[in-house]
């Protein structure tokens, strides 16, 4: 049979076989016997999620419970992205009314919990942990009434990923399409999520009805996680990637240990060689005999002494073998492959091994690190959470009348220009850090504002407190060497070596 051949040609007038271009160029799309089942699922962004979410949430979850490289790792994470918090800070030309606000942000922080055990920064860093251990959080917009007294009658409650079931695909009452919980219109805009009423882990006596899917419209709803393709509409765990390999080298670990201690308990054992029976070890061991579990006669042995053995018998002492260097160099491999798959997580910050490092390589995998913290700070935290909480604050604000601003419905996207700053981060080398900002002021390249918001800071905050500071100062007659405006940078005084310029021009 004829082998068919395209219509298009090669660059010498050849027609090209249909053969020549369905066989597989690319060696990583190859089919051969040993890349035959590796690879081939072909599962949309969603379909690959249905029914492994669960699972993979418990066992990242077992992880951070148990092992306490992972454990120290969350933490660490979260301290890192959240610290103190991600705080807002109005822009608007009305100073008045920013101050109002920021007051008014200030009082909100500490109510905003529905369950009334964190502030609003705590929140953030349970949405952060939720990111880590499950790969989403759901956060619940609750008005409240006026006669609790809260300073803005809005609170937020925050619902772990198991209460919006990932099986659960049907169709609503209303016609619509619910995929993995989240209930969708025709043109795919989320409409309601699907929610249980209980967490569907938690077991209680309680007189309350039997926990009960809710549809709770989107808005107010947000669903906080990051996309790792397009079209996905739940979340992965940040750590699925090595949720094996943590599992597998946690194995090998505690085998290691075992053998250890299995060797440790074995001394030696006797040998007799020809003649009569040794008799009672005890007698030249200077203790009596004990026995073991299984009733084996076991002869211990006193530290500091020095045997008479008696004849024809022979002591063989156990020498187990040891990995020797070869542990340390595996554990390293595994810890760093490990901390790759942890976003923002370096070797040194999950192992807190220091050894071999200098300040080039700490801040050059610091920086990496960092920059990974910020792209999720900005897309995921900011983006799906605290730009979604300040609208609700300034919504809930507005309504009640605590903030009377009369235009804010028809300029509501003029209120909402806020800048957020997480806490900045510390100084690798604080000198040169100090000095590198310096500089960059000094030529133009940043200015105070933004040097100052780096470190999480506000420059009108920071200028309002040296003006403070300065008349303080002067008012006590008080001359710091901070103080530019009496000092040099050597410290001599301003006024002082003002007057030795003027003398020298005279002379």
């Amino acid at each position: 049979m004829n082998e068919p051949y395209l219509k298009i040609v090669d660059n010498r007038g050849r027609k090209i076989p249909v053969t020549a271009l369905t066989d597989s160029i690319y060696e990583g799309s190859a089919t051969g016997r040993r890349m035959s089942t590796w690879g081939t699922n072909t599962a949309g962004p969603s379909a690959s999620l249905y029914g492994s979410l669960n699972r993979l949430r418990s066992r990242t979850r077992e992880l951070i419970r148990n092992n306490p490289l992972i454990q120290g790792a969350s933490i660490d994470n979260t301290a890192n992205a959240i610290s103190s918090g991600i705080f807002p800070r109005w822009d608007m030309e009305d100073k008045i009314l920013k101050k109002d606000i920021q007051d008014l942000w200030k009082e909100f922080v500490k109510t905003a919990d529905y369950y009334g055990v964190s502030s609003l920064y705590g929140i953030q860093a349970l949405e952060w942990q939720g990111l880590l251990d499950a790969g989403e959080m759901l956060c619940r917009k609750i008005p409240r009434s006026a006669s609790l007294g809260l300073p803005v009658p809005l609170q937020f409650q925050l619902l772990e990923a198991d209460h919006l079931d990932e099986t659960y695909n049907t169709v609503s009452p209303s016609g619509n399409e619910i995929r993995m919980g989240i209930e969708i219109n025709r043109d795919n805009q989320r409409v309601a999520y699907w929610i249980w009423s209980e967490h569907p882990g938690e077991s209680y006596i309680t007189q309350r009805a039997i926990a009960q899917r809710v549809s709770i419209p989107a808005y107010d709803i947000e669903h906080i996680y990051l996309p790792i393709r397009a079209g996905q509409m739940r979340g992965r765990p940040w750590m699925s990637a090595i949720i094996v390999k943590c599992h597998e080298y946690d194995q090998y670990d505690d085998a290691e240990l075992v053998r250890k201690k299995g060797a440790a308990m074995f001394g030696g054992y006797f040998e007799e060689e020809g003649g009569l029976p040794a008799g009672d070890p005890s007698a030249f061991f200077g203790r009596s005999t004990t026995t073991d579990d299984a009733n084996r006669e076991i002869a211990p042995l006193e530290p500091g002494s020095w045997l008479r053995l008696p004849r024809g018998v022979k002591v063989n002492y156990s020498k187990p073998a040891d990995v020797g260097e070869n542990y340390d160099v595996y554990n390293k491999q595994q810890l760093r492959q490990i901390s790759r798959g942890i976003p923002g997580e370096t070797y040194e910050q999950l192992t807190g091994d220091l050894s071999g490092v200098n300040y080039s390589s700490i801040r050059a995998g610091s920086l990496s690190a960092r920059r990974i913290i910020e792209f999720l700070q900005r897309e995921v935290m900011i983006f799906k959470s605290c730009q979604s909480k300040a609208a609700a604050f300034m919504d809930a604000a507005v309504i009640s009348g605590i903030l009377p601003i009369r235009d804010y419905y028809d300029n509501r996207g003029k209120y909402l220009k806020i800048d957020w700053r997480p806490d900045g981060w510390p100084w690798v080398d604080p000198v040169k850090d100090q000095l590198a900002d310096q500089m960059a002021v000094r030529n133009g390249f940043k200015s105070r504002s933004a040097i100052i918001a780096k470190s999480g800071g506000d420059a009108e905050t920071v200028d309002r407190e040296i003006s403070e500071d300065n008349s303080r100062a002067d008012a006590l007659g008080l001359i710091y060497d901070s103080d530019p405006r009496q000092t040099q940078k050597s410290g001599a005084i301003q006024a002082a070596a003002d007057q030795t310029v003027v003398d020298s021009t005279k002379t």
